[in-house]
């Protein structure tokens, strides 16, 4: 239970925002870092066991559960500004949209959260390369594969699977984020608050990502194999349709469900943890009088 005090100051930080809908970049940019860093440390063994079931080298030569924290060095490297700017052009653009364009609530997020995909992605792909290189025990370090990549493959190496990370994160936002908001506003409105707090935000993001995350799966297996870039034969893949013929004439149709409980939990407990920091930092830093408009 918490102490008159605490709710005293959850109620002060609560009462000082920027009109509705309209949060300072600054802000959001800061709070998506944070959070961003926070669930990437956190729960990065999970990813690790997830990314290790995808392989097509099989999940006990990819590395089984040993050194699950390989790569949590580039993942917390990307993970902060990728999730920043990730925050702060959805919260730029989603009253944009309703505002300036006249969409309906749902579709500004689903436009909004599509966008700022986009624009995370350009930090994000190169992160996850090295990051499931290194899972995957391709490459041993992040200061290695980098050079490495560059090397072998040109600076496109870094951006192997770009555009299917970006076609498998547009729809799962466009899930996600209307199902996030929903939540948000329906758990307000059945308490009788003008706004839910940061642990009911926390779990609402924990419901809509798991949502997302499971309808999803099959995108994400094969972003991870072009990713990793090549079967366990070493035959490189030769695009998105490849990896999908590919798997169903050697692996079967279920191969693109693999992953997915540790995908579905991580993605869970990790929208939990992300909506949980990214609400509550949000709110601590507009209780800062720098932060008013």
């Amino acid at each position: 239970e918490r102490s008159p005090s605490s709710s005293s100051a959850m109620s002060t930080a609560e009462a000082k925002p920027a009109a509705p809908g309209r949060v300072p970049p600054a802000v959001s940019l800061l709070s998506g870092a944070f959070a961003g860093l926070s669930v990437d440390v956190a729960l990065f063994p999970l990813d690790t066991v997830k990314t290790r079931l995808q392989s097509p080298q099989g999940f006990v030569k990819a590395g089984g559960f040993k050194g699950v924290y390989n790569g949590v060095t580039a993942a917390a490297g990307g993970s902060m500004p990728g999730a920043g700017l990730f925050f702060c052009a959805y919260e730029t653009f989603k009253p944009l949209l309703q505002d300036a364009f006249g969409f309906s609530p749902a579709l500004a997020q689903m436009a909004a959260a599509s966008s700022a995909e986009v624009v995370a992605c350009l930090v994000r792909v190169p992160t996850e390369v090295v990051k499931q290189r290194m899972q995957t025990g391709l490459e041993k370090s992040a200061l290695a594969a980098v050079p490495g990549i560059v090397k072998t493959e040109g600076v496109a190496g870094l951006y192997s699977g770009f555009g299917v990370t970006v076609f498998r994160e547009i729809p799962f936002s466009a899930i996600q984020f209307p199902i996030y908001e929903e939540l948000k506003i329906s758990w307000a409105k059945m308490q009788g608050t003008k706004q839910v707090n940061s642990v009911q935000s926390a779990t609402c993001g924990s419901v809509a990502g798991a949502v997302a995350a499971a309808v999803t799966c099959p995108l994400d297996v094969i972003k991870t194999r072009l990713m990793l870039g090549s079967d366990k034969n070493h035959k490189p893949y030769r695009g998105a349709a490849d990896v999908v013929s590919r798997i169903l004439r050697d692996e079967g149709a279920l191969t693109f469900l693999s992953g997915i409980q540790p995908r579905v939990m991580w993605i869970s407990i990790g929208g939990f943890v992300f909506f949980g920091a990214y609400e509550g930092t949000k709110s601590a830093l507009l209780s800062v009088s720098v932060f008013h408009k």
